[in-house]
Order: C-alpha cells, then structure tokens, then sequence
C-alpha cells in the first residue's frame, strides 16, 4: 500500500485497515504453519504495511495534541 494513499485515509479508514492488515497477517502465519504459504515475502510486507499504518495513526493524534 503506497504511503500517500494512507495518508489521505481518516481515522476510521485507517482503523478498519489496521484491523484487515492484522487479519491477513493470521492468516499469513496459519498458512505458513501448515505449509501451505506460497509467498513468504507476504508475511513481510504485510508487517511492513501494519508498521506504516500505525505510523501515520500516531503522527495524526500527536498533530492533533499539538493544536489543541
């Protein structure tokens, strides 16, 4: 998932995402407990992407401390 894309998201937006990305991650380990991955890189990605969602979650609440 690019980075301006997640940016542009809102909160609930990336919220529901975060929670999508943790799902697809289970899945990703279940898959590859059992064998049954094709694609371990996935497992990475999609880390990377859970890591960049949270990113851009906390620069919008530290933004939002920061004007109040």
């Amino acid at each position: 998932m690019e980075l301006k894309k997640i940016r542009e998201m809102s909160d609930a937006e990336l919220n529901a995402e975060l929670e999508k990305m943790k799902k697809d991650l289970f899945n990703l380990r279940f898959q590859h407990a059992t064998g049954q991955l094709e694609n371990p890189i996935q497992m990475r990605e999609t880390k990377r992407n859970i890591a960049r969602v949270k990113t851009i979650i906390r620069e919008k609440e530290l933004a939002k401390a920061q004007a109040e």
